[in-house]
C-alpha cells in the first residue's frame, strides 16, 4: 500500500464544496474535516459567490478556528499574459492561510511550486489523473494530492490508493460530468464558454434529437452518491472523500456533510431514509454510482424534474453556525502569584498570565463565580467542555480582569490560525521557465487520423508523420509499412484514457506497435507516459494535455515529451505567445467530448457504431458525429471542421510553424481534398471554424 494512504478502516478526510461565505458556515456547520473554496479568478466555478480578499482570510480564520482545511481552487488553464496574477493569487492564498491550492494547469503549478515551494499542491480533477501512474509524474512536479477521475471503479481506486505515491482524493456526491473531466471541450468550441476555464454552459444538459427521431438527453447524468458504499469507501484506504457542488445552496451543503458525517463516523452505508434526504437536497430523477459498481448503462442518465425542484425548495433555510469546538479551560489562583488561564483545543493551546489576586477584605472570589465568567463563551467557536479551577481561599479578584484574561485567551487561541508570515516572492516577476526547444524554421505538418485508409499517398507525400491507433498501425501488412515509411513517419496514437486495469492489455499492444518499426507515440496525459516509454516509443504531445501557456510547454519538455499540439481554446496571439517547439490544429473536427458511458447505445444502435455513423443533432440542427474508440468508449466530434487553408499567410505571421490536422470521418478522398485545398490556398467550403485573432 502508498505510505499516503489511509490505513484500511481509518476514516478519510470530508472534503465539502463552499461556493460562498454562507455555504462555509454551512460546511462546517455539517462535520466537514476541509472545504475547497474558490477567490475571484482562476477556478473552475467563476459563477459561484466565490470569496474576495477580505472573505478569503475570515473564512479561513473561521474555518482554522474549527479545525477545518481550506483549500483554494485554482484549477483553470492559464495563459501567458495571466501568469503573474496567477502566481498573485497562490500568494495571497499562502498569506491568507490556506492549507492547499488545487491546481489543474502543468505550468502553472510549477511556477507556483518554485516560488511558494512550502504550499501544498493538489491536482485538480481537471488534470485527467485515471491511473495510478499519473501520481508518480505528479509527485515529482511537486505535488502531494491527486484527485482522481470520477469515472473510476472501485478496483480502480484501490489500484491508485495501493500504487500511487502521493494522496488520492475521490468525488463522492454530487454533480456528474459525462465527459471526462479537464477533456471537454464542447461548451467552449461550440458556445464560446470554456468548461476549462470556468464558464461551462453545460451543453451536455440539453435536449438532442437522435436518429431516432426522437428529443431526448442522452449526455445528461444522474448526480453521484456512493452513500450506499461507505465502508467499501473507508476501507478502499482513500485520503479524502470529496462532496461537490460550489454552485449549490448551503442548505444542500449543510444536509449532505451532515449525512455523510454521521455515515463516516458510524461506518456503514446509507439506509432509505438517508438516501431521501439526500435526494431532496438535489438529485436528477435519483442517483448513480454506476461508474464504481462498473455497472455502466442507460439507468445512469437523469434530468432534473420539477418535483427535484420542488423538493430543494422544501429545505429549512440554514442561519449560522451553531456547532462549538470543545474547549479545556485551566484556571490557577495562588497567594503571591499572577493568576493564569489556559485554553487548550485538540490541536491548539493558549496561555495568558493575569494580574496577582490580593487578599479579600470582605468578598473572596469563589469558584462558583470563576466557573460563570470562564465559560461565557459568546460567539465565539468554543464551548467550555471541562473547566479546572486551582485556587487558594481567601483570594480577591475584579470580575473584569477575569472576563479580560477570558478574552485575550480566546484571541490568542484564535491568532494561532492566522499565519505569522508573509510570501516574498515578487509576483510582477514571476520565475518563469524557458523551453530549451525552439520552434522549426520550416512549417512541419502531423496528422491524427482514426483509420489507415485515411493514410493516402497524397497524405504519405504531404505529412511528416501520421499518427494512427494501434490496431490500424497492426492491420497493415509488413509490406504496406515498409512502403509509407518511404515517405512519411508512422506514430501511433494512444488512447486518452487507459484505466489501471486496461494497462497491461495496451502495453502488450503498443509493444508489438515498437515491434513494427513504429518509434513515435502522441500522448494526451501525463500518465501514459511510461506507458509509451515501456513500449520503447518517444512521445509527443497530444491537445488533451491542455497546453495553454510556455511553462507547460516547458514542463512536459522536462518529462520528455516532444512537440506538444496546443490547446485548440487558444487565440492566435496566446499561440504566439507560447514558446517552444509546439504544433497548432489548423484543420478537423476536434473532439469536443470523452465518454465512458456508451452515448451510441442511446441515440442508435451497434450496427450504426460499427459504420461510424452515429450521431447527435442539436436544437440547432447542428450534426455531431460520434465514434467509438476500441475500449468503447465514445468520442464526440465539432459539428464543424476548423479550416486555415486560405489563411496560411495569418498562420505565419502568428508564427505556428507546427500545423497538425485532424481527420475523423473523412473518407479518402476527403482527405485528399483537404490536403489539395490546403496546397492551393483554397477558401473555405461550407461552414467552418475559425482561430480567433
Amino acid at each position: 500500500m502508498s505510505i499516503h494512504a489511509k490505513q484500511p478502516g481509518s476514516k478519510p478526510e470530508l472534503l465539502c464544496p463552499a461556493g460562498s461565505p454562507l455555504a462555509l458556515d454551512a460546511a462546517i456547520e455539517g462535520g466537514a474535516d476541509a472545504v475547497y473554496l474558490g477567490g475571484l479568478g482562476f477556478n473552475a466555478r467563476m459563477n459561484a459567490s466565490n470569496f474576495d480578499r477580505e472573505a478569503l482570510l475570515d473564512g479561513i480564520r473561521r474555518a482554522h478556528a474549527y479545525g477545518v482545511k481550506v483549500y483554494l481552487t485554482l484549477n483553470t488553464q492559464v495563459y501567458d499574459r495571466e501568469l503573474s496574477d496567477y502566481l498573485r493569487a497562490a500568494a495571497l492564498a499562502q498569506e491568507a492561510g490556506a492549507d492547499a491550492l488545487i491546481v489543474a494547469d502543468l505550468g502553472g503549478a510549477s511556477l507556483i511550486h518554485r516560488a511558494l515551494p512550502d504550499l501544498a499542491l493538489h491536482a485538480s480533477t481537471q488534470a485527467c489523473a485515471h491511473a495510478a501512474a499519473s501520481g508518480e509524474v505528479l509527485k515529482n512536479l511537486g505535488f502531494s494530492r491527486m484527485v482522481v477521475a470520477r469515472e473510476l471503479s472501485l478496483a480502480n481506486l484501490r489500484s491508485a490508493v495501493e500504487h500511487s505515491p502521493i494522496e488520492i482524493e475521490a468525488f463522492i456526491h454530487g454533480a456528474l460530468c459525462v465527459c471526462h473531466s479537464g477533456g471537454c471541450l464542447f461548451s467552449s468550441l461550440v458556445g464560446g464558454r470554456s468548461g476549462n476555464r470556468g464558464e461551462c454552459a453545460q451543453p451536455c444538459r440539453l435536449p438532442y434529437q437522435t436518429p431516432k427521431g426522437r428529443s431526448d438527453y442522452p449526455l445528461s447524468l444522474k448526480d453521484l452518491s456512493l452513500a450506499r458504499h461507505v465502508p467499501a469507501l473507508i476501507d478502499c484506504g482513500l485520503s479524502s472523500l470529496k462532496i461537490e457542488g460550489r454552485m449549490r445552496s448551503p442548505e444542500y451543503v449543510l444536509r449532505v456533510a451532515r449525512i455523510w458525517r454521521t455515515l463516516l463516523d458510524e461506518n456503514r452505508a446509507a439506509n432509505d431514509d438517508e438516501m431521501r434526504l439526500l435526494a431532496e437536497a438535489f438529485s436528477r430523477d435519483g442517483f448513480t454510482d454506476g461508474y464504481f459498481t462498473s455497472r455502466v448503462g442507460h439507468h445512469m442518465l437523469g434530468v432534473r424534474s420539477e418535483a427535484d425542484k420542488q423538493a430543494g425548495r422544501t429545505l429549512p433555510p440554514f442561519g449560522n453556525i451553531t456547532r462549538r469546538v470543545p474547549l479545556d479551560v485551566t484556571f490557577t489562583m495562588h497567594r503571591d502569584h499572577p493568576v493564569v488561564l489556559t485554553v487548550s483545543t485538540e490541536t491548539q493551546t493558549a496561555t495568558i498570565q493575569g494580574p496577582t489576586a490580593e487578599a479579600a477584605i470582605r468578598a473572596p472570589l469563589d469558584e462558583e463565580t470563576i466557573r460563570r465568567q470562564l465559560t461565557k463563551l459568546g460567539n465565539t467557536p468554543y464551548e467550555a467542555s471541562k473547566l479546572t479551577v486551582e485556587m487558594d481561599e481567601g483570594l480577591m479578584l475584579p470580575i473584569s480582569s477575569l472576563n479580560a484574561l477570558r478574552r485575550a485567551a480566546i484571541e490568542a487561541l484564535q491568532e494561532q490560525s492566522v499565519p505569522t508570515s508573509t510570501s516574498s516572492v515578487d509576483t510582477a516577476r514571476p520565475p518563469l521557465l524557458s523551453p530549451r526547444t525552439k520552434r522549426a524554421p520550416d512549417v512541419t505538418k502531423s496528422a491524427c487520423m482514426t483509420k489507415a485508409a485515411q493514410l493516402t499517398s497524397r497524405a504519405q507525400d504531404y505529412f511528416d508523420i501520421c499518427y494512427l491507433p494501434a490496431e490500424e498501425i497492426l492491420s497493415l501488412s509488413d509490406e504496406e509499412r515498409q512502403r509509407i515509411a518511404q515517405h512519411t513517419q508512422i506514430g501511433v496514437a494512444l488512447p486518452p484514457v487507459v484505466m489501471d486495469h486496461e494497462r497491461a492489455d495496451v502495453l502488450e499492444q503498443f509493444r508489438a506497435v515498437s515491434a513494427s518499426g513504429v518509434r513515435r507515440a502522441l500522448v494526451g496525459n501525463i500518465g501514459h507516459l511510461s506507458l509509451a516509454r515501456e513500449a520503447g516509443l518517444v512521445c509527443d504531445g497530444d491537445f488533451r494535455l491542455n497546453v495553454t501557456n510556455t511553462q507547460t510547454v516547458s514542463v512536459l519538455e522536462s518529462l520528455g515529451v516532444h512537440t506538444p499540439v496546443l490547446s485548440p481554446e487558444l487565440t492566435l496571439p496566446q499561440i504566439r505567445d507560447t514558446r517552444g517547439d509546439v504544433r497548432t490544429i489548423v484543420y478537423g473536427r476536434v473532439p469536443l467530448m470523452l465518454l465512458e458511458k456508451c452515448v451510441i447505445r442511446e441515440v442508435s444502435d451497434c450496427k450504426t457504431c460499427e459504420t461510424g455513423r452515429a450521431t447527435l443533432t442539436d436544437r440547432r440542427g447542428m450534426v455531431f458525429p460520434i465514434l467509438r474508440t476500441p475500449d468503447h468508449r465514445n468520442v464526440i466530434y465539432n459539428s464543424i471542421p476548423t479550416y486555415t487553408g486560405d489563411r496560411q499567410d495569418q498562420l505565419l505571421q502568428y508564427r505556428t510553424g507546427g500545423w497538425h490536422f485532424i481527420f475523423s470521418v473523412e473518407s479518402p478522398r476527403e482527405v485528399d481534398a483537404v490536403i489539395e485545398a490546403y496546397e492551393k490556398s483554397k477558401p473555405a467550403q461550407g461552414q467552418v471554424r475559425r482561430i480567433n485573432k
